[in-house]
């Protein structure tokens, strides 16, 4: 065991984001992402968080990892189509407020891809963590930054 890593931290998750360097990026889908083919895809590292729900996920990296302070929007959110237009995305909101605890920046940390544009950039990620998240439209991707 080790002192002070949140323990909705596995092993796998924790050898991952100590892996990533500055500029890395890790994209938290939620149950409904396609995770699996998104990984094997471009080859981005598929770690499994089944059960567990994005803000608890988020909040747990978050004490581990900066984003990063060098480009506007290292944390960005999936868009809501237009056929979803005018739904309740409330979710989001909780992201925002569990960002603003690790970075002053808070929600202006916040940038957001369309749909397939998110799904393109997952692809490119370091790691692609799938959660058991219900909520829809709760994927995140997370650019890390410089530990210091």
């Amino acid at each position: 065991m080790l002192k002070n890593i949140p323990p909705i931290i596995s092993p796998e998750l924790l050898s991952v984001l100590n892996e990533m360097g500055h500029g890395d990026r890790i994209c938290i889908g939620d149950g409904n992402f396609p995770g699996a083919s998104m990984a094997d895809a471009e080859g981005a590292i598929l770690v499994r968080a089944d059960g567990h729900g994005v803000p608890e996920l988020l909040d747990a990296i978050l004490q581990l990892i900066p984003l990063d302070e060098y480009v506007e929007t290292p944390a960005m959110i999936m868009q809501v189509t237009e056929q979803d237009k005018g739904m309740e995305v409330p979710i989001i909101d909780e992201y925002k407020k569990i960002v603003e605890k690790y970075d002053k920046r808070g929600a202006k940390t916040f940038g957001e891809y369309e749909r397939f544009e998110f799904y393109e950039q997952a692809k490119k990620c370091y790691c692609i963590l799938q959660s058991g998240e219900t909520a829809i439209y709760a994927n995140i991707i997370l650019q890390k930054g410089v530990v210091k």
